[in-house]
């Protein structure tokens, strides 16, 4: 039995779970680790998120107010958080993902749904009692950055200098420059469909059960709907983007002072370039450092909406010209990580 292990019997202990059964589930990307307990046909979910990473009082505190204000959180039962555990309600295994997999068919019910719930969301006008930073400029610059830390060498077989990467980072800041501020709200940051429960009630109907929102900040709107609708890991069919936008801006209008599409539709851009940016030298850090090469296959996709994003925002101009003088097409080669074409 390791430390952690022993940690998490002592947290267990005197608890009705303490004799469940723990079936391990797969790792994501991040540190964190999670156990399905169950026990007498009852389950709930263990989080082991060890320290010093993000205290899990933080998910708790979000959980919580999401909760009071009628979004589908989990509950949370109980908590250590010097040792980084908690134990929350668990949502099953029906995630977006898996639905989406197995009947197709949902997929406009599903994106529905996740639309709704982000409506729901940004309608909350008041975020008193939650104290969590700002997603500003100089944090998705700095995310941004992960680009000219792993991708860039992965492509060129050498690191950014320090020049290239000031560059770059002026680029960015350029191209935020140029966009109107609105209102900031509750971002969630990694709003898509793995990340999304349908969850059954007895003469309910279907909720969208939220997870992964411990990283949480304030900032943009448009992030977590440009989440859902560029998402790095499928598909998304231009009829369902449209679909998404229509429906979310169609809502938001009666919202007062809330942006118009055509006022937003710039951020989306921006934010879509940014995120992208950030996976593309996350998923190969995740395979140069973590040794988890599974992230790989979604690189062709990331590339392709990054790309799309630079092309078809004039704001982004900056960050397209030092792509073009600092990381041109033509030296961009997935195959050298492995990656094959279709």
């Amino acid at each position: 039995m390791n430390s952690r292990e022993a940690l998490i019997n002592t947290f267990l202990e005197g608890s009705p779970w303490q004799l469940a059964q723990r079936r391990p589930l797969n790792q994501d990307a991040s540190f964190r680790r999670y156990w399905r307990l169950e026990l007498n046909g009852q389950t709930a979910m263990l989080m082991d998120a060890p320290p010093p990473e993000k205290p899990v009082s933080e998910f708790a505190d979000i959980a919580r107010f999401l909760r009071s204000k009628g979004l589908h959180a989990p509950a949370i039962y109980s908590m250590d958080v010097s040792q980084g555990l908690m134990l929350i309600e668990d949502f099953g295994s029906d995630t977006f993902t898996r639905i989406l997999a197995a009947e197709p068919s949902q997929e406009n019910a599903l994106y529905d749904l996740a639309i709704d719930t982000l409506i729901d969301l940004h309608r909350i006008g008041v975020f008193a009692g939650l104290s969590i930073d700002e997603y500003d400029i100089s944090t998705l610059i700095g995310e941004a950055q992960l680009l000219t830390e792993w991708f860039f060498p992965a492509m060129t077989g050498q690191p950014a200098s320090t020049s290239q990467k000031d560059r770059y980072s002026a680029a960015w800041q350029e191209s935020f420059a140029k966009l109107t501020p609105h209102p900031h709200t509750l971002v969630l940051r990694d709003y898509h469909v793995d990340n999304l429960m349908r969850v059954e009630r007895a003469e309910q109907p279907a909720l969208c059960g939220l997870l992964d929102f411990q990283d949480a900040l304030m900032g943009s709107s448009a992030y977590d709907l440009m989440s859902l609708i560029e998402d790095a890991r499928r598909d998304i069919p231009d009829a369902l983007r449209d679909r998404c936008l229509q429906r979310y801006f169609a809502a938001m209008a009666k919202q007062k002072d809330f942006p118009s599409q055509k006022a937003l539709t710039p951020w989306l851009n921006v934010l879509a370039a940014q995120r992208h940016a950030k996976v593309l030298g996350i998923f190969v850090r995740l395979y140069k450092r973590d040794n988890k090469a599974i992230y790989l296959e979604h690189l062709p996709r990331v590339l392709a909406l990054y790309t799309s994003a630079l092309a078809r925002e004039p704001a982004l101009q900056p960050v397209q010209q030092w792509m073009t003088h600092n990381l041109p097409a033509e030296i961009i080669d997935l195959s050298v990580l492995g990656i094959t074409a279709n």
